[in-house]
């Protein structure tokens, strides 16, 4: 058994943002949380080939749902606006809140554990010389996290720039995009009830952010059982291994619950810590 910490220490209590951690979460409005309450027609889901179509102007018919895909791959779409919140404070935060385990706690008390990543990968988040922007390119944080399963899991999320990803990158400029997130990930659950499979799970994930008027808004997209190699999407998952519903539709809630909490504090928490990393 893993033991999750689910009080602060002393220290981190002392730190100015620590009252993050315990303020009630801000929640989302019922009808985001009623998409994802059953499968989407996964007819209507991005194919990770065509990540490309989200340089495109508009939206997609399925902005927001989630769905097993014929070859056993899960899939997560979520739509957040955060209004208020700019570019710049997204690569910040992103640089920011893996720096020390609070920091990443604020961001979802309920789901998130822990953050951890290599002293190389830390002087790279910290070297002035690296455009925010370009903070996580080639960084890999390891989380404790709770997605919305059964389970707590350690994830290595290995974060990629957007040559990395495939983008054109003609094309890959304001108004068609601010800011991307994307990374490969592995998963295990830490301590999976009896009966339920565990194995080292991969999952691409982008969050493409866009400016929209007096904000932003996260199109997030997941793939579970994929990774991005080279600039091209393999399938990784054995034959005949499905993507239980149940992990793609926990994952859709949870990416609902933590991404509207952000957006909550994250405009005044900029403003305190003025856009500083240290």
């Amino acid at each position: 058994m893993t033991a999750i910490q689910t009080d602060l220490t002393a220290a981190e209590k002392a730190k100015p943002y620590s009252k993050y951690f315990y303020r009630p979460p801000a929640q989302p409005v019922p009808e985001r949380l009623a998409v994802m309450d059953k499968p989407m027609d996964p007819s209507k889901a991005l194919p990770v080939e065509r990540i490309n179509d989200l340089l495109n102007p508009g939206y997609f018919e399925a902005e927001s749902g989630w769905c097993v895909l014929p070859n056993g791959a899960g899939y997560v779409a979520n739509h957040t606006v955060m209004p208020g919140v700019t570019v710049d404070m997204i690569d910040w935060w992103m640089a920011w809140h893996g720096l020390e385990d609070l920091r990443y706690r604020i961001w979802f008390p309920a789901g998130h554990y822990g953050v951890s990543m290599s002293e190389k990968d830390r002087a790279k988040i910290l070297n002035p010389n690296r455009p925010m922007a370009r903070k996580l390119s080639g960084v890999t944080h390891f989380v404790i996290e709770n997605v919305g399963g059964p389970s707590a899991e350690k994830i290595a999320i290995s974060f990629m720039s957007p040559e990395d990803v495939g983008f054109d990158m003609a094309r890959f400029h304001a108004p068609n995009v601010g800011t991307i997130v994307a990374a490969n990930g592995v998963s295990l659950m830490l301590n999976p009830p009896p009966g339920v499979p565990n194995f080292k799970a991969p999952a691409f994930m982008i969050h493409f952010i866009r400016e929209v008027p007096r904000g932003i808004e996260y199109r997030t997209r997941f793939w579970l059982g994929y990774h991005i190699l080279n600039r091209k999407p393999w399938f990784l998952l054995p034959g005949g291994v499905r993507i239980p519903e149940f992990v793609s539709r926990g994952l859709a809630i949870h990416n609902v619950c933590e991404y509207t909490n952000l957006g909550s504090f994250l405009p005044q928490l900029y403003e305190e810590q003025n856009g500083v990393l240290a």
